[in-house]
């Protein structure tokens, strides 16, 4: 049963970064168990709406709390996973190795490094040297570390990039069995085809949320099955608001 206290809460949330507010008062909240998308185009302010939420991220105003403490409090250290866009394991060092390093820093149990590695498919590959890894591989080894303790918030930055759509699939799962068993995962794309697989959607651009809802219910208030015509109509009707 979801907690009825949101595990993040953003308010009027305000960005700044290279003299440019490139988030624009940003306000809502998700649910405890649920997978919400943050969907939309490259350079719409997904990945620093995720760093305020993992509290990495200099804010201009408004606030972002994270399971009932400010985003960034040191309570939080071990109940937020963050996989960032970019890897961010050792390349000199084996799978293996990077787990039992980073499960080390955040005294999750050892035990969790067989755990993770299977989760995300690498078994095999558990004692290969990063630097030999496919870009796929790269990519679910850095999912791997975030994974590590059991963290109850779980911040993905395009997890699914570069794979191939059997390996997309066997994450969503992954993603939708963490929810519930009650993790919370906030996870970005730029791929339209992969909002359908979340229960609530945020679909961003330029620094504005343009809906804030299920996929089902941005169905119905477009009137399309298409979640990327869905998309496309609602720049449309914003743009034509603003003409």
């Amino acid at each position: 049963m979801m907690s009825s206290s949101p595990a993040v809460s953003v308010n009027d949330l305000h960005v700044v970064r290279g003299g440019r507010e490139v988030l624009h008062g940003l306000a809502f909240d998700v649910p405890r168990g649920s997978v919400l998308g943050l969907l939309g185009p490259s350079g719409c302010g997904k990945t620093t709406l995720m760093r305020a939420v993992v509290g990495v991220q200099i804010v201009k105003g408004g606030t972002v709390e994270v399971l009932g403490e400010p985003a960034g409090s040191p309570g939080l250290r071990r109940r937020v996973g963050y996989a960032t866009q970019q890897p961010a394991v050792y390349a000199d060092l084996t799978i293996a190795e990077n787990l039992r390093y980073f499960a080390a820093v955040i005294g999750a149990p050892h035990k969790d490094v067989d755990r993770v590695v299977d989760e995300v498919g690498l078994a095999k590959q558990r004692d290969q040297v990063v630097a030999t890894l496919s870009g796929g591989q790269h990519s679910r080894a850095n999912l791997a570390v975030a994974l590590l303790g059991s963290p109850e918030v779980l911040v993905l930055d395009e997890p699914t990039v570069g794979l191939d759509p059997v390996l997309r699939e066997e994450l969503w799962r992954l993603f939708h069995a963490l929810a519930e068993r009650g993790t919370t995962l906030l996870v970005s794309s730029h791929v339209m085809d992969e909002a359908g697989r979340t229960d609530r959607l945020l679909l961003m651009r330029e620094g504005d949320v343009l809906a804030d809802d299920t996929p089902d219910g941005l169905r119905a208030r477009t009137g399309t099955q298409d979640l990327e015509k869905a998309f496309l109509q609602l720049i449309s009707e914003r743009e034509g608001a603003t003409t």
